[in-house]
């Protein structure tokens, strides 16, 4: 069974993480979306908003699973038998980043890297920019999935 980890904050998820999901169920018999806990970062969103704004995106995709971890993708993966870390790429400064990333996770465990590139219409959108656009009370609702409201 190929399982996928597809780890990040997702504060919140946006159209790209959307498409980059979407498009791994294609390639994966389950694509687990990890909600990455760092006790140092500020969120827009609680970890139980944005588990459930994934879980409501994906509800009729039986391969999608949504879970929130601590600590290192790479144990992560060891512990719980996943052979790939899956990662969305927007530019040329995406991927500087996240080859490091995932050169020194390969060090740490056998565990490979898959890449997808984003969509053409989707490459601009980021977390940070969906949150300010909140924040800024602008229409974020083409940024991001149905399921994403703000209350």
């Amino acid at each position: 069974m190929k399982r996928a980890i597809f780890p990040g904050s997702f504060d919140p998820i946006t159209l790209g993480h959307y498409d980059i999901i979407k498009r791994a169920v294609k390639l994966f018999d389950e694509v687990i979306v990890a909600i990455g806990i760092n006790a140092e970062k500020k969120y827009m969103f609680s970890l139980e908003e944005r588990m459930q704004f994934i879980k409501d995106a994906f509800a009729n995709e039986a391969k999608v699973t949504v879970v929130s971890y601590e600590g290192l993708t790479v144990d992560f993966c060891k512990k719980n038998n996943v052979k790939f870390i899956l990662r969305g790429l927007r530019n040329p400064a995406d991927f500087e980043f996240e080859k490091a990333i995932a050169h020194t996770n390969r060090d740490l465990a056998p565990i490979e890297t898959v890449f997808l590139l984003t969509a053409a219409n989707t490459s601009y959108i980021s977390s940070s920019i969906v949150r300010d656009v909140i924040r800024n009370h602008g229409d974020y609702t083409k940024l991001v999935p149905n399921s994403v409201r703000v209350k």
